[in-house]
């Protein structure tokens, strides 16, 4: 009798000229010569799943000859349909599932999530979605998550209700869109050199023919450096950057979502009655910087509406939405490329696009920001801040007043 190890040598050896078809044949042929038992012991060796097996043994018996071109293997509109062709707005559904639970550095295109994949089958079944957990691994697979193990990073130590504040942020934005209201996050990109110099990245151009830069990377003394602070509205998938001259501070920062508004949210958004903003906690949005909010409550006043802040906690900057669905895509478009002009550098910003529709608009701000301006106790009482009942000191009110001067 044709034991195991006689039928798995045999493929191997002839297994890399097989295609689909003559594949099935061929176990399907070793099995009938086996006998009893045949089908199981050719699944053993070859790893062929039974069902293919007997489909070849059907063939052979009945003789069945396809009609189908000199190249096809099965007939046409054979094999699985996919999933989404079969359950439309499937990605959609389980994106939602995931986004309060994504971890990781969402500016890399791996991610991975601490929801297990029954849970989430169960979740999707709950919304008419009949998928196992091993179609949802599949699922997860096609849209950039993977499985990986702990590791440790320099992120700086836990705070207390994190996860919590997440949450929080969360589902104040989902009732910010359910009325309609804008919804904006916000940072600034790290400064870039004004100038010939070396861009990280590579672009295709002709072998041997790499675009010439300058050895050393010291600023050019005519246009030194530029800070791009940008404003992305994460309902409208729209972005504005404002390409600062001179310090990154926060009046610099308001006046850019001042910009914004102007430019592009006051055509998006007719009548809202309050504006909620998405910052990091430290730099020129601090949630501890004095001069963010007094320029803020100008920004309210001179727009007459509410302004709601809600600050991500320290060491989560990655998490701001703004970092990994926009500030990464400008970062890929200009790779490679020296950004030798301001002018250069708005003309890569607004050619920024992606296959979701990403839409940026980019001004060079010619103002002057200095450094080290202070709010006096007096001005920041004046301030009609009220603190969120959870974590205040991240989440926060700013309502328009005709007592703070807007000069």
């Amino acid at each position: 009798m044709i034991t195991k190890n006689e039928i798995r040598k045999k493929y191997q050896r002839i297994k890399h000229s097989l295609n689909e078809k003559s594949r099935r044949l061929w176990c399907a042929t070793e099995a009938l010569a086996i006998g009893k038992k045949g089908v199981a012991i050719v699944h053993a060796a070859t790893q062929i799943s039974r069902p293919t097996i007997y489909l070849g043994i059907k063939d052979l018996q009945q003789k069945r000859r396809q009609k189908k071109s000199k190249n096809r293997i099965r007939k046409k509109g054979g094999g699985a349909k996919l999933i989404v062709d079969k359950m439309p707005g499937i990605f959609p559904a389980l994106e939602v599932l995931l986004e309060p639970a994504a971890k990781g550095d969402p500016e890399r295109p791996l991610r991975w999530t601490n929801k297990g994949l029954r849970k989430l089958s169960a979740e999707l079944k709950n919304q008419g979605f009949d998928v196992s957990p091993n179609t949802v691994a599949l699922l997860l697979k096609q849209s950039g998550y993977s499985l990986q193990l702990n590791r440790k990073e320099k992120e700086g130590k836990s705070v207390p209700d994190r996860n919590a504040q997440f949450e929080h942020i969360n589902d104040k934005v989902k009732a910010f869109h359910r009325e309609g209201q804008p919804v904006i996050s916000v940072d600034t990109k790290k400064k870039e050199l004004v100038g010939n110099f070396k861009n990280n990245g590579r672009e295709y151009r002709k072998k041997g023919d790499p675009v010439k830069v300058n050895a050393h990377d010291f600023p050019d003394a005519g246009e030194g450096k530029v800070a791009p602070y940008g404003v992305y509205d994460i309902g409208k998938n729209k972005g504005w950057v404002g390409v600062g001259i001179t310090s990154d501070t926060a009046e610099f920062a308001v006046n850019t979502i001042r910009n914004w508004w102007y430019k592009m949210g006051k055509k998006d958004y007719s009548k809202p009655n309050k504006l909620m903003i998405m910052a990091d906690c430290g730099g020129s949005n601090g949630n501890r910087v004095r001069l963010w909010k007094w320029e803020l409550q100008k920004l309210a006043n001179e727009l007459k509406i509410e302004i709601h802040v809600c600050h991500f906690p320290p060491a989560t900057s990655k998490w701001n939405k703004i970092e990994h669905k926009m500030f990464s895509y400008i970062t890929q478009n200009w790779r490679g490329v020296p950004l030798i002009s301001r002018e250069v550098i708005v003309q890569l910003i607004g050619n920024t696009t992606t296959s979701k529709g990403l839409e940026i608009q980019a001004q060079i701000d010619y103002r002057e920001y200095l450094k080290g301006v202070a709010v006096d106790d007096e001005d920041f009482r004046s301030i009609a801040l009220t603190p969120d009942k959870f974590h205040g000191e991240w989440n926060y009110t700013i309502s328009p007043t005709v007592t703070v001067s807007i000069v």
